[in-house]
């Protein structure tokens, strides 16, 4: 024992030689042990749970840790922990330096680690590991993402005028409820509207005609509880809530008729991107899973949380921003023949930036997950860190993305932040798509397969909205922990101008 711990010793203090002598002009970082520590076995794993769940919550939780351990490289469990997921211990990158490794593919595997330290039955996907399931060196992947590609490239013509329907609709129903109640909840029928988008877009079906009707956003709901419910809180009573979603995995029996429901309507709509598939060697019913999860998990989850996010903090910004975006948008729109267009959008550098941001200040997807593939030396702003082989490695992308080393006034949502060359220059520090916003998707990595497509569609909607509304006013209704914020419009005001 004495021997083994000499030798660990002893290579510790060769790295720390060796990470000392710097090329001329680089920045010398101690290496340093990784503080934090996982408590006693089981109980640990429940305390910390609970204080990121309820007491004092996510962002505190990391807060508290980094003052603690004056370190944004730390130990500690993530959810859910026990009786879901046998080993909650993680290596906790909390700074927009450290984070990127989990993006080197070289480094780290992403097998099964989209949901963190568990995962879900493979019953709530037709039994197959699904594509965001999946390592670029397994052999399926780069064939899964190239029809997600596929899809992609068939849909690119229909994008511009089927988005205007469908969010021309979402826009008349909340003018009509505001006009009656005085306000309306912006979440749910922005959630139809995304559904019909997409699978309109996609498979040129529209819900409304067949058998699923309006039921798609209620039904994917649910399902994606399945999956995500140990790392969502519901705003339940703490120990019911805890004891609910966060003790055991829910069995699939009760979602699998809504599932099946689901599976029918893409089996019938997707006929031409199976025949793809089929090419490629896959199996029509795997292509089906995947072209499901595609389109409700990533694509419609995606848009159910951003949105929202959007809303929330333009409609925080208030009337100066929003003159500002309307002056922009309109005078692109009418230099362009009068038409939102993509020549049109290219020239709303402010509406782009403001985008960004929001992706910056709250990105949709807070947690990354990798496994160490080998050993690691991982540098944060201040200091080295070793990782071992198998170590599992977590990212808070808020804390990267809000990293105040890297971006001034991180804290703030500043609309302007990436206009002109410098605001282009922070864009590889922009993380939200699983890579920064400088690099491609492609089959050999793990960023979003969709990434161009969600940046598309967001300045969609926030052109549309601008086109269409002077201003608008909101109000937050209680949001629950994982989920899109509870947005309310309290006012809409037509464009005058």
């Amino acid at each position: 024992m004495a021997s083994t711990s000499s030798s660990r010793l002893a290579v510790f203090f060769l790295i720390t030689v060796l990470l000392s002598v710097a090329a001329p002009g680089e920045t010398k970082l101690p290496l340093k042990q990784i503080p934090g520590d996982y408590g006693l076995p089981f109980i640990g794993a429940i305390n910390d749970r609970r204080s990121f769940f309820y007491n004092p919550g996510q962002e505190e939780f990391f807060k508290s840790k980094i003052q603690k351990y004056e370190s944004t490289v730390i130990r500690t469990n993530m959810p859910p922990g026990p009786f879901i997921a046998s080993n909650p211990k993680v290596i906790a990158l909390l700074d927009g330096k450290s984070f990127p490794v989990l993006f080197d593919v070289s480094k780290v595997e992403k097998r099964d680690v989209l949901t963190g330290t568990y995962v879900p039955s493979t019953d709530l996907t037709g039994g197959y590991r699904v594509l965001a399931y999946l390592d670029p060196s397994e052999s399926k992947h780069a064939k899964l993402k190239q029809v997600v590609y596929f899809l992609l490239k068939w849909s690119r013509d229909k994008v511009f005028p089927v988005f205007e329907a469908c969010y021309t609709g979402l826009f008349e129903t909340l003018e009509k409820q505001v006009a009656e109640n005085g306000k309306s909840s912006f979440n749910p029928p922005s959630e139809q509207a995304a559904f019909n988008f997409l699978t309109q877009a996609f498979f040129g079906s529209n819900p409304a005609d067949t058998k699923l009707g309006v039921e798609g956003p209620s039904l994917i709901n649910k399902w994606l509880l399945f999956q995500l419910h140990p790392v969502l809180s519901l705003g339940l009573p703490e120990d019911l809530d805890d004891l609910l979603l966060h003790t055991y995995p829910f069995p699939a029996f009760p979602i699998q008729k809504d599932y099946k429901t689901l599976y029918d309507f893409f089996n019938e709509s997707s006929g031409f991107a199976q025949d793809e598939a089929e090419k490629m060697g896959l199996s029509r019913e795997e292509a089906c899973h995947n072209l499901l999860f595609a389109t409700c998990f990533n694509a419609f989850g995606g848009i159910k949380v951003f949105f929202p996010i959007m809303v929330k903090w333009i409609g925080r910004a208030g009337g100066k921003l929003h003159t500002e975006l309307a002056h922009e948008i309109r005078s692109a729109i009418k230099s362009n023949g009068g038409n939102l267009s993509m020549a049109a959008m290219e020239q709303m550098p402010l509406m782009k930036s403001v985008v960004y941001e929001a992706l910056r200040i709250e990105p949709a997807v807070p947690y990354q997950y990798g496994k160490a593939k080998r050993d690691l030396l991982i540098e944060s702003h201040d200091a080295v860190y070793e990782v071992k082989e198998g170590e599992m490695l977590f990212g808070f992308q808020p804390f990267a993305t809000r990293d105040p080393k890297i971006f001034e006034r991180a804290e703030e949502f500043v609309p302007d932040r990436f206009k002109g060359e410098a605001g282009e220059k922070l864009l590889k520090y922009l993380l939200w798509s699983n890579g920064p916003e400088t690099e491609n998707t492609t089959v050999g990595n793990k960023q979003c397969a969709g990434k161009d497509f969600v940046v598309l569609l967001s300045r969609l909607f926030v052109a549309q909205l601008f086109q269409r509304y002077d201003t608008f006013e909101i109000e937050l209704g209680k949001a629950q922990s994982g989920t899109a914020p509870a947005v309310i419009i309290t006012s809409l005001k037509r464009a005058s101008f």
